[in-house]
């Protein structure tokens, strides 16, 4: 097993040859000018698969509040979503974004081709690698508007790129407020330390199951790509951790009991909020029944749901951290994933895995076209 102090040396490694390079300092590859009459567009679909959406997806959650458009993400081969997204959506007035980053993505082909009809040189834009691809070649046969995408950024380390913020651009959002702290967050000394204390506590602890414990449903979509981010970065070589998105104060009913009282293999990433909403409850109408719920908000109810959770989770010696959302805008966003793509990167180093590659699926994916082809 790697020492505190060398873990720490490849932590320090990571930050000062990796993200300064391969995050912070790489250009995007589209044109304002070329994208910006795309603008006018109120309803966008999304189509893509994985890292190529889950990003943009996140950012949409996040700051919803700040979008005034309607955006719709198919992310599956989902035959009723595709059904409710043409009732739902004015698609002769609708943008269509399609991303992936082969160009070869098989369910984002599939779920392009049932818009076919709708489709023109006015209303889609393609990104994906400039090489020779399915939607490269679509995009050229037809004159849509084509989008590089990196060919040195992954799907899932992609939020930062073109993947990311071709999408919040076209959300009215800023895509510079995402990038112009992040230089300062990586040189934080304080933030740095607490990570690194943060990581050798999950190298050393044998937990194997990392539970995203959830208050904040701004950020569920967020999680689903943290999620992928994990699984498909350090699944390997029989190592890794089993990532679970759960939802609180829901999951108290159904999975708590197996969390507090089943086997101890789980570490918790709890995510909080300060941020108070005005909603009241209405608990007058019981009279003197509930005594406890007179005169708060769905806030204070759930904020002591997650105290009560914490202090269990203290007194039984289960390991946690606390993740808090002070503000929902684009610098904490891009520090909620420039945080954790750093620490998949250097737990991938810690472990001895590549933290790049996904060779597994790559076998699923021959497979799946060997089963098409024969069938």
């Amino acid at each position: 097993m790697l020492s505190a102090q060398k873990i720490k040396d490849q932590i320090v490694r990571e930050k000062n040859n990796l993200f300064k390079s391969f995050l912070i300092k790489t250009p995007y590859k589209f044109d304002y000018g070329k994208i910006k009459k795309f603008k006018k567009f109120n309803s966008v679909i999304v189509i893509g698969m994985g890292g190529s959406i889950l990003g943009a997806k996140a950012i949409y959650s996040f700051l919803r509040h700040k979008i005034k458009k309607k955006f719709t993400f198919i992310d599956n081969l989902d035959q009723d979503l595709l059904v409710k997204s043409s009732k739902e959506n004015k698609l002769s007035k609708t943008l269509f974004l399609i991303v992936s980053k082969s160009g070869n993505t098989n369910e984002t082909i599939i779920n392009l081709s049932y818009f076919k009809r709708f489709l023109k040189r006015s209303n889609v834009i393609i990104l994906s690698e400039k090489k020779d691809n399915t939607l490269f070649r679509f995009a050229k046969e037809n004159n849509f508007t084509f989008v590089e995408h990196n060919p040195y950024i992954g799907g899932r380390y992609s939020v930062f790129s073109e993947a990311g913020m071709l999408p919040a651009y076209l959300m009215g959002l800023k895509p510079n407020n995402f990038k112009k702290n992040l230089h300062r967050f990586l040189n934080n000394k304080k933030d740095l330390n607490k990570l690194l204390k943060n990581l050798i506590k999950l190298k050393i602890h044998k937990s194997r199951v990392m539970i995203m414990f959830n208050y904040v449903p701004e950020l569920n979509d967020f999680l689903f790509w943290s999620q992928q981010l994990f699984a498909e970065s350090l699944g390997k070589n029989k190592k890794g951790f089993i990532p679970v998105v759960s939802s609180a104060p829901k999951d108290h009913h159904s999975l708590l009991q197996l969390y507090l009282d089943g086997p101890k293999d789980k570490i918790f990433y709890v995510f909080s909020t300060k941020k108070t909403k005005k909603l009241k409850l209405k608990s007058n109408i019981f009279k003197k029944n509930i005594k406890h719920l007179r005169n708060k908000s769905y806030q204070d109810v759930k904020s002591s749901q997650k105290n009560a959770f914490l202090a269990t989770l203290k007194s039984n010696k289960t390991p946690f951290r606390e993740i808090i959302i002070n503000n929902f805008n684009e610098d904490n966003l891009s520090k909620l994933f420039l945080l954790f793509i750093f620490e998949t990167i250097a737990l991938g180093k810690i472990m001895g895995v590549n933290p790049y590659n996904q060779p597994a699926v790559e076998k699923v994916k021959i497979l799946t076209k060997k089963f098409l082809s024969s069938g």
